[in-house]
C-alpha cells in the first residue's frame, strides 16, 4: 500500500496519568473508568483475597538446572514442567543476573519517569506504534485507557532499534539498559533450553529455530489513583513473545495478577526473583501443551509501582507451527503454520484483549 493511502489513527486526547495524579482530580476522566464487568474485583490491592498461600505461583531455582547434580536437575525439570503446564508463569531465583544490575535498571527507569513531562515527550510513542513514551495499543478515540505510563524500546536485532527514542537523560540510562538487556538475553536462552527439555525436546530446538531472536523492553509506571476500583493498570492480555521476563520493583504493592482457573491470582514479589511467563509463540510450538496466560496490572490508592518487562520472540522471518514431535493422534494439531512477523504485526495492531489475538493462529 502506498504511504499516502495509510489512514492515520485517531486516538483522541490521552491524558498523561502522572500529570493527572499531580492535579489530584476529584473524578477520574471517563476514558480511564472501566465498564463494570472489566473492573478489578478488589477495592484495595493490598487486601486482595485472591492470593492465598496455596496459590503462590511456582518458584524455579535456575542454579539447580545450570549446575545441580542429576537428581536436583531432574526434580527441577519436573517443577518447570508443572509451572509451564499448570500456570504458564513462574518466578526464577538464582538466575545469575547481578543484583546490582537489577537495582541500576530500576533506578534509571524510575528516574526517567520522574523527569518533567516536556523531557519525556521528546521520545513520543506515535499512534499505532509500540516504541517510545506514552500508551501503546490505542487504536480509537473512544477506547478505554490504562492507568499507566509506558516507555518501550526495541533492543535486538539492530534494525528494530529507533536510536532517536533512546533518551539522553538520565545520563546512564542507555548504558545500563544495554548491560541489563545482554544479561536478560542470556537468561532467556537458558530458560528456553530447559523449557525444551521439560517438554521432551532436544535442548537447542528453540535456539536453532528462532534465528536472531527479537528482544524488546517496556518499562511500565503505575502512579497511585484515588479510585483504584474503577481503573485498570494494564488491560488483561497474553504476550505475543516466546517468553517474557518481568522485574517488579521491590517494596511496592502487589500489582501483577494472572488468570488461573478463572480466578485472578496476585503474584507476590519475591526479593531478587524475576517473573517469567510463557508467550503465545511457545503455546503454538508446544501445540498447546504449555499455554500463554492472561495477566493484568491493578492499581493502588496511595502507592506507585514500576515494572520492567523484556519480551523475547522468534525472528520475524520464522515460519511457526506446532513442533511435529508434539503432534500425534492423542494431541492433534491445534494451530496452523504462519509467519511470525505476520503474527507480530497482527498483535501490535490490535488492542490488548485477553487471548483473542491468538485466534489468528488457531485451526
Amino acid at each position: 500500500m502506498a504511504a499516502s493511502t495509510v489512514i492515520p489513527i485517531n486516538v483522541g486526547h490521552i491524558d498523561d496519568v502522572q500529570e493527572l495524579r499531580k492535579t489530584k482530580p476529584t473524578t477520574i476522566p471517563e476514558r480511564f473508568v472501566r465498564d463494570v464487568t472489566e473492573r478489578p474485583t478488589t477495592l484495595d490491592s493490598t487486601t486482595t483475597t485472591l492470593s492465598s498461600p496455596h496459590t503462590d505461583i511456582p518458584i524455579i531455582d535456575l542454579s539447580k538446572l545450570v549446575n545441580g547434580n542429576p537428581d536436583d536437575f531432574q526434580s527441577e525439570i519436573l517443577n518447570l514442567t508443572t509451572a509451564c503446564q499448570e500456570w504458564g508463569f513462574f518466578q526464577v531465583v538464582n538466575h545469575g543476573i547481578d543484583l546490582s544490575l537489577l537495582e541500576s535498571i530500576e533506578k534509571v527507569a524510575k528516574d526517567f519517569f520522574m523527569l518533567p513531562i516536556e523531557e519525556k515527550q521528546k521520545y513520543p510513542m506515535a499512534p499505532g506504534t509500540i516504541q517510545g513514551y506514552g500508551q501503546a495499543f490505542i487504536f480509537s478515540e473512544n477506547q478505554k485507557l490504562d492507568w499507566c505510563n509506558m516507555f518501550a524500546l526495541g533492543i535486538e536485532p539492530d534494525f528494530i532499534r529507533r536510536p532517536e527514542l533512546w533518551p539522553s537523560k538520565p545520563a546512564d540510562f542507555n548504558e545500563t539498559l544495554e548491560s541489563y538487556s545482554r544479561e536478560v538475553r542470556k537468561l532467556c536462552q537458558k530458560l528456553l533450553k530447559y523449557i525444551a527439555v521439560s517438554v521432551g525436546l532436544k535442548e537447542d530446538v528453540f535456539e536453532e529455530m528462532f534465528g536472531v531472536a527479537v528482544q524488546a523492553v517496556r518499562m511500565n509506571y503505575y502512579p497511585p489513583c484515588s479510585r483504584p476500583d474503577l481503573v485498570m493498570g494494564l488491560s488483561p492480555h497474553s504476550d505475543g513473545s516466546a517468553i517474557t521476563v518481568l522485574q517488579q520493583d521491590k517494596g511496592s504493592y502487589v500489582g501483577l495478577q494472572i488468570l488461573n482457573d478463572n480466578t485472578w491470582v496476585s503474584v507476590q514479589p519475591i526479593p531478587n526473583a524475576l517473573v517469567i511467563n510463557i508467550g503465545d509463540s511457545i503455546e503454538v510450538l508446544t501445540n498447546g501443551k504449555y499455554k500463554s496466560v492472561e495477566h493484568r496490572a491493578v492499581i493502588h490508592k496511595e502507592k506507585d509501582r514500576l515494572s520492567i518487562v523484556t519480551f523475547y520472540a522468534p525472528s520475524y522471518e520464522i515460519e511457526m507451527g506446532p513442533i511435529p514431535e508434539l503432534v500425534d493422534e492423542n494431541n492433534p494439531c491445534k494451530y496452523k503454520r504462519y509467519n511470525h512477523g505476520e503474527y507480530s504485526k497482527h498483535y501490535v495492531t490490535n488492542k490488548l484483549r485477553g487471548k483473542k489475538n491468538l485466534d489468528f493462529a488457531k485451526i
